[in-house]
């Protein structure tokens, strides 16, 4: 089992690394006003896409992002479309879904996830040609209007500290799998042809929240122990697209029309490709899980670094928990105490941001930050003023003179 954890870490920390590294240049590089200018008709659609592609944002960033889009002006099919093709794809997810089941697989993933995105975003405006209601939410921050190579590192460790406790949920479900399924487990269902198992995979993946980085290592897993390649590419386009919280934003953001144009989206064009990709590529995946060892030294190192920024996300993390549990009400606590509103956060990624700008903040001995409601409580020499502008700098608002 343990052999098993450690042989999966190392076939996986380079290939996330280098897409965090690519995912941080692509934030840098990008204007930050380019989609609220582009993202209009069926050209819209397109670059919603072709934008959505390589970011590797799972749905908490995708959500409040897609619908931030519509927000800023974007038409309801280029919101659709990002929110169909972003989640499957990302630069990370490609690499590591190329050393885990081979180009081929990663490839037509990316196509698929394109395709798919397109389809349901000119489907979405076709069917919903009246302006909708303003979506709620906004994009997630990291680090406000700054695109400097802080900025850039930032927003790369953010990706891994967004998505981190399902990374090592699916390095352990894929250990286990490996460990304890018996290698003819899924051949029995593979026997009933390719939709059965192809449907098995929707089933399973439509309602649950499946990270398309994090989940690869289990879909290897489970081809190695005989589900089709086919079933497996289901669940890596179905299940990061959708999952209950999804569907609610959706619907709530962009009307029933919309939400029904990205289902059918979804699920039509997952079965299609899973079917097409089982009969274009009829041999097995090459390099299943665990074919060879991977003890080169930048493997290995790329192995340690993984670990070591995961341990300290999870350090941070609890830290963050156990800080506003036990910390003092406002009327209690020591020294000076301001308390702010904070709009624009939409996740707890938003939350660790915000805190960790603040804590930089000359005169800041401690800070609470909470979600719902929005507010940023922070004790230690310093006025309401500095608060709102370390609240800006991070890429938030303090509604309100400052």
């Amino acid at each position: 089992m343990f052999e098993a954890l450690w042989q999966i870490t190392l076939e996986l920390a380079p290939w996330l690394l280098l897409g965090m590294a690519i995912a941080g240049l692509l934030h840098g590089l990008l204007p930050p006003d380019f989609v609220g200018r582009h993202l209009r008709g069926r050209a819209g659609v397109a670059k919603a896409v072709v934008l959505g592609v390589p970011l590797p944002l799972c749905s908490c960033g995708v959500i409040p992002t897609g619908l931030g889009l519509k927000k800023d002006g974007a038409s309801n099919g280029a919101s659709v479309g990002f929110l169909i093709s972003t989640p499957q794809t990302g630069v990370d997810s490609i690499l590591v879904s190329a050393s885990f089941l081979g180009w081929p697989f990663a490839i037509f993933k990316v196509v698929a996830a394109a395709v798919t995105g397109l389809v349901g975003g000119w489907v979405a405006d076709r069917s919903t040609p009246a302006a909708a209601a303003d979506a709620t939410g906004a994009a997630c921050s990291t680090g406000g209007g700054s695109r400097g190579p802080r900025a850039m590192v930032d927003h790369a460790l953010d990706i891994l500290r967004s998505i981190w406790h399902w990374l090592a949920f699916g390095i352990v479900a894929s250990a286990l799998i490996t460990s304890f399924v018996p290698d003819d487990f899924f051949a029995g269902l593979a026997e009933a042809g390719a939709v059965v198992p192809i449907l098995a995979a929707l089933a399973v993946s439509l309602p649950l929240y499946v990270c398309a980085t994090a989940s690869v290592p289990i879909a290897a897993a489970l081809v190695a122990s005989g589900m089709p390649t086919g079933a497996a590419l289901v669940f890596l386009m179905a299940g990061p697209a959708t999952n209950v919280a999804t569907i609610g934003a959706v619907y709530r953001g962009l009307g029933l029309r919309s939400l029904t144009a990205y289902l059918v989206t979804i699920i039509g064009g997952s079965i299609g490709a899973g079917l097409l990709f089982e009969s274009l590529v009829t041999s097995s995946v090459e390099g299943p899980l665990h074919m060879h060892e991977h003890t080169a030294w930048w493997s290995v190192a790329s192995a340690v670094l993984l670990l070591g920024l995961m341990a300290w996300f999870a350090f941070d993390d609890l830290r963050r928990r156990l800080g506003g549990f036990f910390a003092k009400p406002q009327d209690e606590a020591d020294g000076a105490s301001v308390e702010v509103p904070v709009e624009g956060m939409t996740c707890n990624n938003c939350v660790a941001n915000l805190e960790r700008a603040l804590r930089r903040t000359e005169g800041v001995t401690g800070v609470n930050v909470e979600l719902e409601p929005g507010r940023a409580v922070v004790q230690g020499a310093v006025d309401r003023a500095a608060v709102a502008r370390a609240v800006a700098d991070a890429g938030f608002t303090v509604p309100g003179p400052a």
